[in-house]
């Protein structure tokens, strides 16, 4: 029994949840693997779901990453805040690469380069880009934002598509808005950061923001944009055929890292992720909490859940 436990408690301590689910010997230990599992995975749908086995306060944390599946589900998660979601990005980060799984790790890194310009405009917006709480001056007098095929506007066909859906998407039912954070709710990220720091014909969509604080927006938004086009975030796209044909070697990734810091080191915001702040891809934390304009540290819910399997264990 000794010899399985032990088996057991180093599949917790390794975060190989799904794996020790399905060994798990008592239905709470699977409740709380399936539960460490969805976190491990992003699966920030089911963030809030039923799991009376994990303690109280890792449900709470883990709602806070919870992306709302209907318009006006309360609390409001990630769309209240990101900042919890980017702990948990971060926390997940470092753990796929301490277990080598190099694919699901870069994918966690290109989810951050999608929704970094919401962590930008959160200060402002007093919300991580909430359909149903847009400011008015997005649809001010002279705005183009959500205007379908004005010429003069610099976004994508797809962005304007996007950012038309976005102005009306809090009034449709639960299905279309689940299948607008599907597909849409990341170009109007990308959207919003070309409004504020790289439009070349700039309308009335951002004069809700005063000059002071849009100076500095633009900055962190600027360096979003970067971020999104770094060597490390390509790797994403580099298989020859499709996402995750090829995967990266470590020694790859680092190397990407270290262009990504050089291409990133333009300004104060882009700057900070040349700091060694002891995460596996050295300055990355630093990096988002400037953009963030707020402390984003590596989460410890992979940790928790960790830690209350490996004493459910333990008790055996």
């Amino acid at each position: 029994m000794d010899s399985t436990r032990d088996l057991l408690v180093a599949l917790a301590r390794r975060y190989a949840f799904a794996d020790l689910g399905a060994l798990a010997p008592a239905a709470e230990i699977a409740e709380v693997c399936e539960f460490g599992h969805r976190l491990l995975s992003l699966d920030a749908e089911d963030f809030a779901a039923e799991a009376k086995g994990v303690p109280a306060d890792l449900r709470r944390r883990a709602r806070a990453c919870h992306m709302p599946q209907t318009p006006r589900e309360q609390p409001r998660g990630a769309l209240e805040s990101l900042r919890p979601a980017y702990g948990l990005l971060l926390e997940v980060i470092a753990a796929r690469w301490h277990r080598r799984e190099l694919s699901p790790m870069i994918a966690a890194v290109h989810i951050a380069s999608e929704y970094l310009p919401l962590l930008a405009l959160e200060p402002q917006l007093g919300h991580a880009g909430d359909p149903a709480r847009w400011p008015a001056g997005l649809s001010a007098p002279g705005s183009r934002f959500g205007v379908i095929g004005d010429r003069e506007c610099d976004h994508t066909k797809s962005e304007q598509s996007a950012t038309n859906r976005t102005l009306r998407v809090s009034v449709e039912p639960g299905e279309g808005w689940r299948a607008y954070f599907d597909r849409q709710h990341s170009q109007v990220a990308g959207a919003l950061a070309v409004c504020v720091a790289t439009c070349r014909n700039p309308c009335t969509a951002m004069d809700w923001i005063a000059p002071g604080p849009r100076a500095d927006l633009h900055v962190r938004a600027r360096t979003a944009l970067t971020f999104a086009d770094t060597p490390l975030v390509r790797l994403r796209h580099a298989a020859p055929v499709g996402h995750g044909f090829g995967v990266p070697s470590p020694e790859e990734v680092l190397d990407a890292w270290e262009r990504s810091r050089a291409a990133l080191d333009k300004n104060p915001v882009g700057a900070t992720a040349t700091k060694d702040d002891g995460f596996p891809l050295p300055g990355l934390p630093s990096l988002f909490s400037a953009v963030a304009a707020a402390p984003i540290e590596p989460a410890t819910l992979l940790s928790g859940v960790s830690e209350h399997i490996v004493g459910l264990l333990q008790r055996l």
